[in-house]
């Protein structure tokens, strides 16, 4: 007997006494595991994941809105010639850059890798952030764009508005999620090892994550 066929044996005995009409939405699932490990405050939340993201190589900043602006502009100023752009982010946080001179290129479906690869950096914003793991997650809504956008440029800037869009855990983020969206989970820059557990940056997405924390008055 092939692994192939050792395997579907298995799941034919677990399903032999399932009834053929049987949904599983039909099944009721318990859901009493821990959703969040220990009590925080909306700042301690906050605390955890830029501890988290910075664990991850990223680097991370906090700003208000009256900031937001003159930030991103110092971001991209003496890396970035070009910024990406995908439809929806607020217009006013790259003003200041735009007066330092930098080009914005809008999110086209038409772009190529190729094209994407050329602009120098990608601003984003995000669907949800998670303290206990470190991650951003995006899912194509506006401000956030296509998944390649975020994947290919070298640099990303994600801007996440605290406390609104912040959460303790992955349970807690999932319920804020459609999984029907087009889900991207992003825990620092992109990285992979050899097999001599050399670390490299940049392989298979940005090679520098850069995370604001904008906080708003929610």
């Amino acid at each position: 007997m092939s692994s192939r066929e050792r395997v579907l044996a298995r799941v034919r005995r677990a399903l032999a006494d399932v009834p053929e009409d049987e949904r599983p939405e039909d099944v009721p699932v318990a859901r009493d595991y821990l959703r969040v490990h220990g009590e925080r405050t909306p700042a301690g939340t906050a605390d955890l994941l830029a501890e988290n993201l910075v664990d991850y190589r990223a680097v991370v900043h906090r700003c208000s809105g009256a900031e937001l602006p003159g930030l991103i502009a110092r971001l991209l100023a003496g890396r970035a010639r070009t910024a990406l752009v995908p439809g929806g982010l607020p217009e006013e946080w790259l003003a200041a850059a735009v007066a330092e001179g930098i080009e914005l290129v809008a999110d086209a479906a038409e772009s190529t890798a190729g094209e994407l690869a050329a602009v120098d950096s990608v601003v984003t914003g995000c669907a949800v952030a998670i303290a206990e793991t470190g991650t951003v997650v995006l899912d194509g809504g506006p401000g956030q764009g296509r998944r390649r956008i975020t994947l290919v440029p070298d640099h990303h800037i994600c801007v996440v508005r605290v406390p609104e869009q912040l959460v303790d855990s992955v349970p807690q983020a999932l319920e804020r999620l459609a999984p029907a969206r087009p889900l991207t989970w992003i825990s620092g820059p992109s990285a992979t090892s050899d097999i001599e557990l050399d670390r490299v940056e940049g392989v298979h997405g940005p090679r520098t994550l850069e995370v604001v924390l904008l906080e708003t008055d929610s």
